[in-house]
């Protein structure tokens, strides 16, 4: 064990958000928030996991054989640093770029607003439909705004107020497939596929569906979104949807429709697709690919090149309690 880092990492601990999250876990394993505390810092020297990690995968009921094929924060973090090269990141991290880089795959109509004046914003919203206002970087959702005509009265006023709040570019709104929008509608409801160049093999790690809670118009995990498990050969969902808050749902709670037996509509052409594209820039070994469903087929969202390791985290996708760092063993060596 490298006592330099621990120390380090013992440095940075926010432990008032530790002990906040041990007192909910208390009412939830009937455990001490002392031995809670207690074991979160155990978790964070031995597995490199942050009190997120240890709150979403449950790892107060875990044994130690259990707790070591979690991908936590550090090993997560370990994976992106060597596989990727972070001097090639902003293809990805950079929505402009990532549309241009990936355009067969885009599929819709866009602008770059560092590269548009307001006479041509004004140009583009003629006769257009709902638009998505997202900030050149970022994520998590954050920042992104959506616009509908009734917005387009005054097409000047609307561009400065985009460019002040930071918006890098705007596009067509995403009809998604009736299938997926039957989950959530208010809400275009992506596949999360992650690839890998690895060492031992390339191809597919796994794959979530991310679902809107019905509240807002993203569907992403950190604005109050659920993840459910694909199949990664039938396409079908194989869990049930579950959230950053341990909520799971068999049935979603606005539409009632059930999660787990559902097919996701093209999925060869969603394979494919991001198998072909994961060697765009094979500098960049580890990508998540958000794929949305159109009646036409998949089309690519966006790409992260740091991919979020909460997702395939969630215990409730995990009732035998070991995890998904196995099935990164099968691809490169940690």
């Amino acid at each position: 064990m490298n006592i330099a880092y621990v120390l380090k990492r013992a440095g940075k601990m926010d432990y008032k958000a530790m002990y906040s999250t041990a007192k909910k876990l208390a009412k939830k394993s009937g455990k001490s928030t002392v031995w809670l505390m207690a074991d979160m810092a155990r978790c964070a020297a031995r597995y490199n996991a942050g009190y997120v990690d240890y709150k979403i995968a449950e790892m107060y009921r875990l044994t130690d054989e259990q707790r070591k094929t979690q991908i936590t924060r550090g090993i997560s973090n370990s994976i992106v640093a060597r596989m990727n090269d972070k001097k090639f990141w902003h293809f990805f991290d950079n929505k402009d770029e990532f549309n241009q880089l990936f355009s067969q795959y885009i599929h819709r109509d866009w602008i770059s607003m560092r590269k548009t004046d307001a006479a041509q914003f004004a140009e583009f919203l003629k006769g257009r439909g709902d638009i998505i206002c997202k900030p050149l970087d970022g994520s998590s959702g954050q920042g992104i705004i959506k616009c509908t005509p009734a917005d387009y009265g005054d097409p000047a006023a609307l561009y400065d107020r985009l460019v002040k709040q930071n918006i890098g570019i705007v596009e067509d709104c995403v009809v998604q497939h009736e299938a997926i929008a039957a989950l959530c509608p208010t809400s275009v409801n992506t596949i999360r596929v992650a690839t890998l160049l690895g060492d031992k093999q390339e191809g597919i790690v796994y794959a979530y569906i991310r679902i809107g809670g019905g509240k807002t118009v993203m569907d992403n995990v950190d604005c109050g979104g659920m993840a459910a498990p694909v199949d990664l050969e039938t396409g079908v969902i194989s869990g049930v949807g579950a959230n950053k808050a341990g909520e799971t749902y068999e049935f979603h709670p606005m539409t009632n429709k059930r999660i787990p037996g559902t097919q996701i509509p093209y999925w060869n052409e969603v394979r494919q697709m991001c198998l072909d594209a994961m060697r765009v820039v094979p500098q960049v070994r580890f990508v998540a690919w958000d794929v949305a469903i159109t009646k036409d087929g998949p089309i690519f969202i966006e790409g992260n090149s740091f991919p979020s390791h909460a997702i395939p985290q969630f215990a409730a996708h995990f009732p035998d309690g070991i995890g998904i760092l196995p099935r990164f063993e099968a691809f490169i060596d940690l």
